[in-house]
């Protein structure tokens, strides 16, 4: 999302019903690949039934609840540090076993 896109979604009156995976990441304030990392987690869940490849949308009202929500904030920055850690680790571990 660029600077004039993040600027006009901020500066909505009234946001749109329903949010895809860029605008939910923006107004939560994470990246929009750690969306993924928090749908596995199950702290985020996309409305109805979306196929795993297929395009993901969520409640504009639950994602604002959430955004004011500081434990759940604090639950999810922890999740998505714990997948980076994670998968650091196991990249460190394959580069020095080469």
């Amino acid at each position: 999302m660029n600077n004039a896109d993040r600027q006009l979604l901020l500066s909505y009156q009234r946001l749109p019903a329903r949010l895809d995976v860029q605008q939910t990441a923006e107004l939560l304030g994470f990246m929009q690949h750690e969306i993924a990392v928090l749908m596995k987690a199950r702290l985020l869940k996309p409305l109805g039934e979306p196929a795993p490849n297929g395009h993901k949308y969520f409640s504009s009202v639950e994602i604002l609840n959430l955004a004011q929500d500081c434990q759940w904030l604090d639950k999810a920055t922890k999740i998505v540090s714990r997948h980076w850690q994670a998968k650091n680790r196991i990249r460190k571990n394959f580069l020095s076993a080469a």
